[in-house]
């Protein structure tokens, strides 16, 4: 098989992954502090006999969960052997044994879901063209059902949706979305938002977010300020009106990280990977 073209000796790997974030100081490594990236990168390490360092396509914050996280990992090529079985099974997937073996080697609250081999330009963050998340909320008067309570947020009080679709679609587009963003030094805070949409199912209240890339803590940001008009102690247009502001506003307060879960990424056909890190590697400025 073709190794990906990252530097002499070394194969790009791609891992698709899932944790519950509750117990975890978000996806980034943290000195002191147990992160996803940080137990990940420890298991992979033992396994190879080597470091290993993850690069996400999304750096989720505290308390935030995934199903559908994506991340490369850079390996030796001289390390590559020590994934593999002594007695390999026919036909299994080559990586399947590597997903096994992290399943003893993490914690319950993290998975390996699926290993393969990068295609040649794959980068987990610049070759994304969007990435998917949804919030949910529930309204019932006892709060969450005990199995969802770690991925659901209380909401003790009533929501106009109807309200929320509308500030929402106020929002979607290309924008500066610095109101909604927490500063971060060298970063954009321009992004194309394609997606901000509302369903309920009874009590249950799910936000359906999609952008080409978010900045830090937009996708909460988002929420808050849109439960605030939901519970009309803001219109539509004051929620429109923040895309106008420079800097991070103190307005409203951000959704609980909870309620907040990484879906999925996208990413264009292998030939176009490339092309897709440059777009992404050059920094929006506002006109």
């Amino acid at each position: 098989m073709p190794v990906t073209d990252v530097g002499d000796g070394h194969v790009r790997l791609r891992f698709d992954i899932a944790y519950d974030g509750t117990e975890f100081a978000g996806w980034a490594v943290q000195a002191g502090q147990r992160t996803v990236a940080g137990v990940i990168d420890d298991a992979l390490s033992t396994v190879f006999r080597t470091a290993v360092r993850l690069r996400a396509a999304g750096r989720t914050d505290t308390g935030v969960h995934a199903t559908g996280q994506v991340a490369h990992a850079d390996i030796p090529v001289d390390a590559l052997p020590n994934c593999y079985p002594r007695s390999p099974r026919p036909g299994e997937p080559e990586f399947l044994p590597l997903v096994r073996r992290l399943a003893r080697l993490l914690p319950a609250d993290v998975r390996g879901r699926e290993i393969s081999r990068a295609p040649a330009g794959f980068d987990a963050r610049f070759s994304a063209l969007r990435r998917h998340y949804v919030y949910r909320l529930s309204i019932a008067a006892y709060g969450v059902e005990p199995q969802q309570a770690r991925f659901v947020t209380a909401w003790p009080r009533p929501l106009d949706i109807d309200a929320m679709t509308a500030a929402s679609r106020e929002l979607v587009g290309l924008h500066d979305f610095a109101a909604f963003c927490r500063p971060r030094p060298g970063a954009t805070t321009i992004r194309d938002l394609q997606r901000l949409d509302w369903s309920r199912d009874g009590d249950l209240i799910t936000a359906h977010v999609t952008a080409d890339a978010f900045c830090w803590s937009m996708v909460r940001s988002l929420v808050g300020a849109l439960l605030a008009v939901g519970e009309h102690r803001r219109t539509p247009a004051w929620c429109r009106d923040l895309l106008s502001r420079t800097q991070r506003s103190s307005d409203f307060a951000a959704a609980p990280p909870q309620g907040l879960t990484l879906i999925g990424v996208d990413y264009p056909p292998d030939s176009e990977l490339r092309a897709r890190n440059l777009v992404t590697r050059d920094l929006r400025t506002r006109n």
